[in-house]
């Protein structure tokens, strides 16, 4: 009997590892997420400096920023099913060689355009990577234990990627020109294109009936249209702009129709079915309230230390440091307190964690109080962090390992989707707060305060213009306006976290894990084709 439990067990693992010790493939495929997390972040802190070489106008800039996690959020429900098709690791690395020729044309873009494109391919290629990264990690770690212990590492470097972009960002802008900053992709590829083709296990799903093209397009898209549309009204676009509503009502139509296509394929590209279960369904709207709060947030904060306190991109670096430390001790913590205190009691108290954490934050002023803000980035990371890890372990967990694709591919799109909606959705808040103080300023013509409406980096232009008395009066007000327009944007945020975690009250209340023999067995058939395709 223990002969054959150990055979068993035995098969298990390598067909899920493909005969690769499975935390040397955890090692790779962190590797792989910190790619796409350095970019997502290194960017926030060369904002001014783009703007300043660039200057591209208010719709540009904020092209420039979303068009990373739009195009990503819409493709990646394609690229995880396309994976499951011909190959989790032959995505992955086409994923690789992407993102460093896009990152070498968005290093030497000279027009505001330009970089939207390199920043749009940039997206396609992070689209093919991280639903990848999970369901590749779902497939070689079947025990849930070990599982969590290797999503808690993964979102541990997760908070990585997202300290070192900014920090990395600011020590290359007081160095180098702007387009340094995406330079840092291409040796991080260099090094993993190479070691992904040797030591990934490839890994595709059963493979019944045909690939749905029709339903990834729609997909793709129905989501591209609607965070359009809400980019839009982020920018300030009213409701009958032509670039407003028309994408919101097509991308809502084409994803209504997708939702019914799947439903009556024999073989539908995403399970539904999954979303039926409540603990699936409440992990993936946890991750885009997460999401949604710390995007903007961190976007806003960037612009609050160099532009409000004056401090340098590589010193808004630094102060950043707090919340990434915190994130990443709540990820190596996350497996201990997940057994200990469950998923609902976990994601439900990381949201309340973090909740305070923006409440407090809002004591910031014109002037720099360090401690205070130090006390704040480190309750936020543990507290973000703490949610985002309980609601990904929960989602992947629910998940069959046989769906682990579209599963992944579903969690990171309500990732990138939270992380869209959440510049435009506290970009809009930012914007209605900002703008009226600017409104009056003494000595000030309206055309000159109606410029300065648009932003603070475009308000202290319009200052300088001025010159003398006007121009210090609107600089002084325009800081004013940026500091109450914070002060809204974190109140609106504290709301949003608070209705996440009364959210996390439908998930299950205990960490439920399954013993070795609950695991299914592949075919001995599916193993050996797995063996022969590394």
């Amino acid at each position: 009997m223990s002969g054959t439990t150990t055979a068993a067990a035995a098969l298990r693992r390598r067909a899920a590892g493909a005969g690769a010790n499975r935390w040397v493939v955890l090692v790779v495929l962190c590797v792989s997420l910190l790619l796409v997390a350095v970019d997502a972040t290194v960017l926030h802190v060369a904002v001014p400096a783009v703007t300043e070489d660039l200057r591209p106008g208010g719709i540009e800039l904020l092209w420039i920023v979303d068009v990373y996690p739009l195009v990503c959020a819409s493709l990646l429900i394609l690229f995880g099913t396309l994976g499951d098709r011909i190959g989790r690791r032959r995505v992955l690395l086409l994923g690789y060689t992407l993102f460093g020729v896009a990152s070498g044309l968005a290093a030497l873009a000279d027009s505001a355009q330009v970089l939207i494109v390199a920043r749009a391919l940039l997206g396609v290629g992070g689209a093919m990577i991280m639903p990848a990264t999970l369901s590749i990690l779902r497939q070689v770690f079947p025990d849930r234990r070990e599982r969590a212990l290797a999503i808690g590492i993964w979102s541990a470097v997760a908070a990585v990627g997202a300290a070192v972009g900014p920090l990395l960002g600011g020590f290359l802008l007081e160095h180098f020109w702007w387009g340094s900053v995406f330079l840092v992709n291409i040796p991080l590829m260099l090094v993993s294109l190479p070691v992904g083709r040797l030591l990934l296990p490839e890994s595709k799903g059963d493979g019944r009936g045909p690939w749905d093209v029709v339903g990834a397009l729609m997909a793709a898209a129905g989501l591209f249209g609607v965070v359009l549309g809400v980019k839009r009204l982020g920018s300030g676009e009213s409701l009958g702009s032509l670039l407003t509503v028309p994408p919101l009502v097509v991308g809502a139509v084409l994803l209504v129709a997708f939702v019914r296509r799947q439903r009556r394929r024999a073989y539908p590209l995403v399970d539904l079915k999954m979303f039926a279960r409540p603990a699936f369904s409440t992990s993936v709207g946890c991750i885009v309230l997460a999401m949604l709060a710390l995007v903007g947030l961190e976007l806003i904060a960037a612009q609050y230390l160099q532009l409000v306190l004056g401090l340098s991109p590589l010193e808004t670096g630094l102060r950043l440091l707090p919340l990434t430390f915190a994130a990443m001790a709540a990820g190596l913590a996350g497996a201990r307190m997940l057994r200990r205190f469950g998923p609902r009691r976990m994601v439900c108290a990381g949201f309340c964690l973090t909740a305070f954490a923006v409440v407090l934050l809002t004591a910031l002023g014109r002037t720099d109080n360090c401690a205070l803000m130090v006390s704040g980035f480190v309750l936020l990371g543990f507290g973000l962090e703490t949610t985002l890890f309980g609601a990904y372990e929960s989602m992947l967990s629910e998940a069959p390992q046989e769906q682990a694709g579209g599963a992944a591919a579903i969690g990171e799109t309500s990732y990138q989707l939270g992380a869209g909606i959440g510049i435009a959705l506290l970009g809009t808040v930012m914007n209605a707060a900002y703008a009226p103080g600017l409104s009056g300023v003494q000595g000030v013509p309206a055309s000159a305060s109606a410029s300065a409406g648009h932003s603070l980096g475009e308000a202290y232009e319009v200052a300088a213009q001025l010159g003398g008395s006007a121009g210090a009066a609107l600089r002084h007000a325009a800081r004013d306006a940026f500091v109450h327009g914070l002060h809204v944007t974190l109140l609106v945020s504290a709301g949003l976290l608070l209705l996440g975690a009364a959210m996390a009250l439908r998930l299950p209340r205990v960490m439920q894990c399954e013993s070795s023999e609950q695991v299914e067995l592949p075919a001995p058939r599916d193993a050996a084709e797995s063996r022969v395709s590394v």
